[in-house]
Protein backbone atom coordinates (compact mmCIF):
# COMPACT_ATOMS: atom_id res chain seq x y z
CA UNK A 1 0.00 0.00 0.00
CA UNK A 2 1.08 3.50 -0.70
CA UNK A 3 2.32 5.84 1.55
CA UNK A 4 0.17 8.92 1.83
CA UNK A 5 1.56 12.12 1.46
CA UNK A 6 1.90 14.59 4.44
CA UNK A 7 3.71 17.23 3.54
CA UNK A 8 2.87 20.39 1.15
CA UNK A 9 -0.42 18.27 0.09
CA UNK A 10 -2.06 21.42 -1.31
CA UNK A 11 1.50 23.77 -2.21
CA UNK A 12 1.96 23.51 -5.86
CA UNK A 13 5.48 25.14 -5.62
CA UNK A 14 7.37 27.80 -4.31
CA UNK A 15 10.05 30.56 -5.58
CA UNK A 16 12.89 31.83 -3.71
CA UNK A 17 12.58 35.87 -3.01
CA UNK A 18 15.89 38.26 -2.43
CA UNK A 19 16.47 39.21 0.83
CA UNK A 20 15.66 42.10 2.85
CA UNK A 21 18.75 43.52 2.79
CA UNK A 22 19.30 42.31 -0.75
CA UNK A 23 16.77 44.48 -1.85
CA UNK A 24 17.81 47.11 0.44
CA UNK A 25 21.33 47.24 -0.86
CA UNK A 26 19.71 47.81 -4.23
CA UNK A 27 17.56 50.12 -3.29
CA UNK A 28 19.42 52.15 -0.41
CA UNK A 29 17.07 54.66 1.69
CA UNK A 30 18.75 58.42 0.65
CA UNK A 31 19.65 60.91 3.25
CA UNK A 32 16.70 62.75 2.28
CA UNK A 33 14.58 59.40 2.25
CA UNK A 34 15.75 59.25 6.08
CA UNK A 35 15.55 62.96 7.54
CA UNK A 36 11.85 62.61 6.19
CA UNK A 37 11.13 59.26 7.86
CA UNK A 38 12.83 60.58 11.17
CA UNK A 39 11.02 64.23 10.79
CA UNK A 40 8.06 62.67 10.35
CA UNK A 41 7.65 59.93 13.10
CA UNK A 42 8.95 62.32 15.68
CA UNK A 43 6.23 64.87 14.71
CA UNK A 44 3.56 62.31 14.84
CA UNK A 45 5.11 60.99 18.14
CA UNK A 46 4.50 64.95 19.11
CA UNK A 47 1.10 64.82 17.83
CA UNK A 48 0.23 61.74 20.05
CA UNK A 49 1.91 62.83 23.07
CA UNK A 50 0.35 66.54 23.27
CA UNK A 51 3.27 67.93 22.28
CA UNK A 52 2.14 69.18 18.66
CA UNK A 53 -1.44 70.92 18.57
CA UNK A 54 -1.13 70.63 14.91
CA UNK A 55 -3.51 67.37 12.90
CA UNK A 56 -2.45 64.54 11.08
CA UNK A 57 -3.72 64.19 8.39
CA UNK A 58 -3.26 60.85 6.13
CA UNK A 59 -4.40 61.55 2.50
CA UNK A 60 -4.02 59.53 -0.70
CA UNK A 61 -5.25 56.56 -2.64
CA UNK A 62 -7.34 53.34 -1.32
CA UNK A 63 -4.74 51.00 -3.06
CA UNK A 64 -1.10 51.66 -5.21
CA UNK A 65 -1.73 50.35 -8.46
CA UNK A 66 0.15 52.67 -10.57
CA UNK A 67 3.31 54.03 -9.22
CA UNK A 68 3.62 56.80 -12.40
CA UNK A 69 0.33 57.72 -11.36
CA UNK A 70 0.73 57.36 -7.08
CA UNK A 71 4.14 59.60 -7.67
CA UNK A 72 2.47 62.29 -9.68
CA UNK A 73 0.00 62.24 -6.40
CA UNK A 74 3.31 62.96 -4.20
CA UNK A 75 4.17 65.57 -6.19
CA UNK A 76 0.83 67.25 -5.90
CA UNK A 77 0.26 66.34 -2.09
CA UNK A 78 3.62 67.40 -1.17
CA UNK A 79 2.88 71.20 -2.00
CA UNK A 80 -0.06 71.26 -0.42
CA UNK A 81 1.58 70.05 2.66
CA UNK A 82 3.99 72.55 2.50
CA UNK A 83 1.39 75.49 2.24
CA UNK A 84 -0.67 74.11 5.00
CA UNK A 85 2.46 72.66 7.48
CA UNK A 86 1.65 75.23 10.41
CA UNK A 87 -1.85 72.93 11.14
CA UNK A 88 -1.13 69.81 9.23
CA UNK A 89 1.40 67.50 9.63
CA UNK A 90 0.43 65.82 6.30
CA UNK A 91 1.52 62.05 5.22
CA UNK A 92 1.02 60.45 2.24
CA UNK A 93 -1.47 57.23 2.14
CA UNK A 94 0.85 54.53 0.22
CA UNK A 95 -0.86 51.04 1.05
CA UNK A 96 0.23 48.54 -0.89
CA UNK A 97 -1.27 45.39 0.27
CA UNK A 98 -5.29 44.45 0.82
CA UNK A 99 -7.03 42.52 2.90
CA UNK A 100 -9.74 40.80 0.96
CA UNK A 101 -13.07 39.52 2.71
CA UNK A 102 -13.50 37.00 0.16
CA UNK A 103 -11.28 37.26 -2.55
CA UNK A 104 -10.03 39.94 -4.94
CA UNK A 105 -6.80 42.15 -5.91
CA UNK A 106 -4.57 41.35 -3.14
CA UNK A 107 -2.29 44.92 -3.71
CA UNK A 108 0.77 45.83 -5.86
CA UNK A 109 2.95 44.12 -3.84
CA UNK A 110 1.25 40.76 -4.30
CA UNK A 111 0.27 41.21 -8.18
CA UNK A 112 2.76 44.02 -9.63
CA UNK A 113 1.02 43.87 -13.04
CA UNK A 114 -2.41 43.28 -12.24
CA UNK A 115 -2.94 39.61 -14.11
CA UNK A 116 -2.39 36.68 -11.29
CA UNK A 117 1.13 36.56 -12.08
CA UNK A 118 2.09 37.18 -8.59
CA UNK A 119 5.27 38.57 -8.68
CA UNK A 120 6.10 39.20 -5.72
CA UNK A 121 10.03 40.17 -6.33
CA UNK A 122 8.97 42.97 -8.93
CA UNK A 123 5.98 44.19 -6.73
CA UNK A 124 8.57 44.34 -3.55
CA UNK A 125 11.05 46.45 -5.56
CA UNK A 126 8.19 48.79 -7.46
CA UNK A 127 6.61 49.55 -3.73
CA UNK A 128 10.45 50.16 -2.02
CA UNK A 129 11.55 52.20 -5.13
CA UNK A 130 8.14 54.48 -5.08
CA UNK A 131 8.42 54.79 -1.19
CA UNK A 132 12.19 56.05 -1.91
CA UNK A 133 10.77 58.60 -4.53
CA UNK A 134 7.98 59.94 -1.93
CA UNK A 135 10.42 60.38 1.05
CA UNK A 136 12.89 62.19 -1.31
CA UNK A 137 10.00 64.93 -1.62
CA UNK A 138 10.02 65.26 2.04
CA UNK A 139 6.45 63.41 2.32
CA UNK A 140 6.08 61.55 5.10
CA UNK A 141 4.51 57.84 3.77
CA UNK A 142 1.65 55.74 5.96
CA UNK A 143 1.29 52.29 5.04
CA UNK A 144 -1.33 49.33 6.45
CA UNK A 145 1.17 46.10 8.10
CA UNK A 146 -0.79 43.55 6.74
CA UNK A 147 1.92 40.28 6.20
CA UNK A 148 4.69 40.08 8.96
CA UNK A 149 7.29 39.65 6.26
CA UNK A 150 6.92 43.08 4.14
CA UNK A 151 8.12 45.44 6.85
CA UNK A 152 11.93 43.93 6.97
CA UNK A 153 11.55 45.45 3.28
CA UNK A 154 9.74 48.46 3.40
CA UNK A 155 9.14 49.65 7.09
CA UNK A 156 12.68 52.16 7.35
CA UNK A 157 10.73 54.47 5.01
CA UNK A 158 7.24 54.61 7.01
CA UNK A 159 6.38 57.42 9.26
CA UNK A 160 3.33 55.73 10.17
CA UNK A 161 1.21 52.21 10.19
CA UNK A 162 -1.58 50.95 9.59
CA UNK A 163 -3.59 47.78 11.75
CA UNK A 164 -6.58 47.23 9.54
CA UNK A 165 -10.00 46.35 10.53
CA UNK A 166 -9.80 42.76 9.09
CA UNK A 167 -6.66 42.12 11.51
CA UNK A 168 -7.15 43.80 14.43
CA UNK A 169 -7.90 40.51 16.36
CA UNK A 170 -4.48 39.47 15.30
CA UNK A 171 -1.84 37.95 17.46
CA UNK A 172 0.35 38.06 14.85
CA UNK A 173 0.23 41.81 14.19
CA UNK A 174 -0.40 43.15 17.36
CA UNK A 175 2.91 41.13 18.16
CA UNK A 176 4.43 42.75 14.90
CA UNK A 177 2.78 46.35 15.96
CA UNK A 178 4.81 46.02 19.27
CA UNK A 179 7.69 45.30 17.17
CA UNK A 180 7.10 48.46 14.51
CA UNK A 181 9.82 51.55 14.70
CA UNK A 182 6.89 53.94 13.98
CA UNK A 183 3.48 54.88 15.45
CA UNK A 184 0.77 52.67 15.19
CA UNK A 185 -2.77 53.00 14.39
CA UNK A 186 -5.03 50.13 15.48
CA UNK A 187 -8.70 50.54 13.19
CA UNK A 188 -11.99 49.52 15.17
CA UNK A 189 -13.28 46.17 13.64
CA UNK A 190 -15.18 46.08 10.68
CA UNK A 191 -18.95 45.80 13.08
CA UNK A 192 -17.86 48.77 14.40
CA UNK A 193 -16.17 47.31 17.69
CA UNK A 194 -13.98 49.44 19.17
CA UNK A 195 -12.86 47.61 22.28
CA UNK A 196 -11.04 45.15 19.89
CA UNK A 197 -8.59 48.14 19.25
CA UNK A 198 -7.92 49.13 22.62
CA UNK A 199 -7.17 45.27 23.42
CA UNK A 200 -4.71 45.50 20.24
CA UNK A 201 -3.31 48.61 21.85
CA UNK A 202 -2.74 47.00 25.42
CA UNK A 203 -1.08 44.06 23.81
CA UNK A 204 0.86 46.15 21.71
CA UNK A 205 2.18 47.54 24.17
CA UNK A 206 3.74 44.86 26.03
CA UNK A 207 7.00 42.59 24.98
CA UNK A 208 6.63 39.89 22.61
CA UNK A 209 8.60 36.85 21.53
CA UNK A 210 7.68 35.61 17.81
CA UNK A 211 8.82 34.34 14.88
CA UNK A 212 10.22 36.33 11.99
CA UNK A 213 12.79 37.11 9.25
CA UNK A 214 15.78 38.63 9.42
CA UNK A 215 17.95 41.54 7.04
CA UNK A 216 19.22 38.14 6.10
CA UNK A 217 16.49 35.66 5.33
CA UNK A 218 17.25 33.70 8.11
CA UNK A 219 14.28 32.69 10.47
CA UNK A 220 14.32 34.42 13.82
CA UNK A 221 12.90 34.80 17.20
CA UNK A 222 11.79 38.27 18.03
CA UNK A 223 11.81 39.94 20.78
CA UNK A 224 10.38 43.07 21.58
CA UNK A 225 9.77 45.83 23.58
CA UNK A 226 6.39 47.32 23.52
CA UNK A 227 5.24 50.01 21.14
CA UNK A 228 3.95 53.25 23.41
CA UNK A 229 2.92 55.25 20.20
CA UNK A 230 -0.73 53.87 18.92
CA UNK A 231 -4.15 55.03 19.00
CA UNK A 232 -7.47 54.44 17.95
CA UNK A 233 -8.48 54.76 14.22
CA UNK A 234 -12.49 55.38 14.07
CA UNK A 235 -13.37 53.92 10.14
CA UNK A 236 -17.38 53.07 11.05
CA UNK A 237 -18.95 50.14 10.84
CA UNK A 238 -22.59 49.36 10.59
CA UNK A 239 -22.99 52.85 11.58
CA UNK A 240 -20.71 55.85 11.15
CA UNK A 241 -18.67 56.59 14.17
CA UNK A 242 -17.39 60.16 13.80
CA UNK A 243 -19.36 62.50 15.58
CA UNK A 244 -18.36 64.33 18.76
CA UNK A 245 -20.52 62.30 20.97
CA UNK A 246 -18.41 58.61 20.06
CA UNK A 247 -14.84 60.37 19.83
CA UNK A 248 -15.58 61.62 23.21
CA UNK A 249 -16.63 58.22 24.42
CA UNK A 250 -13.76 56.30 22.92
CA UNK A 251 -11.12 58.86 24.24
CA UNK A 252 -13.29 57.58 27.74
CA UNK A 253 -12.61 54.17 27.22
CA UNK A 254 -9.00 54.77 26.63
CA UNK A 255 -8.35 56.25 29.43
CA UNK A 256 -10.29 53.62 31.39
CA UNK A 257 -8.07 51.56 29.78
CA UNK A 258 -4.71 53.23 30.70
CA UNK A 259 -4.32 54.14 27.13
CA UNK A 260 -3.64 57.65 25.66
CA UNK A 261 -6.99 58.97 24.75
CA UNK A 262 -5.96 59.39 21.27
CA UNK A 263 -8.56 59.56 18.72
CA UNK A 264 -7.96 59.45 14.17
CA UNK A 265 -10.94 59.38 12.46
CA UNK A 266 -11.38 57.88 9.08
CA UNK A 267 -13.18 60.26 7.24
CA UNK A 268 -13.90 56.88 4.42
CA UNK A 269 -15.32 53.61 4.96
CA UNK A 270 -18.22 53.25 6.84
CA UNK A 271 -18.05 56.83 8.16
CA UNK A 272 -18.93 58.11 4.52
CA UNK A 273 -21.23 54.75 3.33
CA UNK A 274 -18.38 54.15 0.81
CA UNK A 275 -19.23 56.95 -1.15
CA UNK A 276 -16.28 59.45 -1.75
CA UNK A 277 -18.02 62.50 -2.29
CA UNK A 278 -19.50 62.34 1.22
CA UNK A 279 -15.93 62.54 2.90
CA UNK A 280 -15.62 66.31 2.61
CA UNK A 281 -18.80 66.37 5.18
CA UNK A 282 -17.39 64.04 7.43
CA UNK A 283 -14.02 66.08 7.21
CA UNK A 284 -15.52 69.72 7.97
CA UNK A 285 -17.57 67.84 10.67
CA UNK A 286 -14.36 66.38 12.36
CA UNK A 287 -12.86 69.81 12.04
CA UNK A 288 -15.15 71.18 13.67
CA UNK A 289 -14.32 69.72 16.79
CA UNK A 290 -11.04 69.90 16.18
CA UNK A 291 -11.84 73.71 16.42
CA UNK A 292 -13.62 73.22 19.61
CA UNK A 293 -10.77 72.21 21.52
CA UNK A 294 -11.43 68.61 21.87
CA UNK A 295 -7.87 67.00 22.48
CA UNK A 296 -8.79 63.81 21.77
CA UNK A 297 -9.08 64.07 17.96
CA UNK A 298 -5.53 64.18 16.33
CA UNK A 299 -6.06 63.11 12.90
CA UNK A 300 -7.91 62.45 9.86
CA UNK A 301 -7.92 59.71 7.09
CA UNK A 302 -8.91 60.31 3.50
CA UNK A 303 -9.48 58.06 0.56
CA UNK A 304 -8.09 60.28 -2.59
CA UNK A 305 -6.50 59.73 -5.91
CA UNK A 306 -6.21 61.80 -9.01
CA UNK A 307 -9.33 61.38 -10.17
CA UNK A 308 -12.59 60.86 -8.61
CA UNK A 309 -14.38 57.15 -8.25
CA UNK A 310 -12.98 53.91 -8.84
CA UNK A 311 -12.94 51.09 -11.90
CA UNK A 312 -12.89 47.46 -12.36
CA UNK A 313 -9.85 45.66 -12.93
CA UNK A 314 -9.90 44.35 -16.62
CA UNK A 315 -9.43 40.73 -17.59
CA UNK A 316 -7.15 39.44 -19.89
CA UNK A 317 -3.07 40.37 -20.67
CA UNK A 318 -2.38 43.59 -19.78
CA UNK A 319 -4.68 44.96 -17.66
CA UNK A 320 -3.01 48.52 -16.39
CA UNK A 321 -2.62 49.37 -19.64
CA UNK A 322 -5.92 49.46 -20.24
CA UNK A 323 -6.84 51.10 -16.90
CA UNK A 324 -8.10 55.01 -16.86
CA UNK A 325 -5.14 57.02 -15.32
CA UNK A 326 -5.38 58.19 -11.76
CA UNK A 327 -8.66 56.34 -10.83
CA UNK A 328 -8.63 53.70 -7.83
CA UNK A 329 -9.34 50.17 -8.53
CA UNK A 330 -10.06 49.17 -5.14
CA UNK A 331 -12.48 51.22 -3.02
CA UNK A 332 -13.45 54.64 -4.98
CA UNK A 333 -12.03 57.96 -3.72
CA UNK A 334 -11.98 61.78 -3.60
CA UNK A 335 -10.61 63.24 -6.72
CA UNK A 336 -7.88 65.64 -6.11
CA UNK A 337 -9.16 69.05 -7.08
CA UNK A 338 -11.79 68.32 -4.49
CA UNK A 339 -9.34 67.14 -1.98
CA UNK A 340 -7.44 69.95 -1.98
CA UNK A 341 -10.36 72.38 -2.15
CA UNK A 342 -11.58 70.13 1.00
CA UNK A 343 -8.13 70.97 2.85
CA UNK A 344 -7.45 74.47 1.77
CA UNK A 345 -10.92 75.55 2.83
CA UNK A 346 -9.94 73.99 6.57
CA UNK A 347 -6.69 75.74 6.91
CA UNK A 348 -8.25 79.05 5.71
CA UNK A 349 -10.98 78.60 8.22
CA UNK A 350 -8.29 77.65 10.78
CA UNK A 351 -6.00 80.73 10.29
CA UNK A 352 -9.21 83.21 10.09
CA UNK A 353 -10.24 82.06 13.28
Amino acid sequence: MAKAKLDNVNILGHTLLPTPRRVRERLPMSKASRETVERGRAAIRDILDGKDERLLLIVGPCSIHDPKAALEYAQRLSGLADRVADRFLVAMRVYFEKPRTTVGWKGLINDPYLDDSFHLEDGLILARKLLCKITELGLPAASEALDPITPQYLSELVSWHAIGARTIESQTHRELASGLSSPVGFKNGTNGDIQVALDAMKAALRPHHFLGLDPQGRISVYRTKGNPHSHVVLRGGREPNYDRATVESCAESLRAAGLKPKVMVDCSHGNSGKDPERQPSVFAACLAQASGKAPSLMGLMVESNLKGGSQPIPKGRSPLGRLQYGVSVTDACLGWEATETMVLEAYGRGAAG
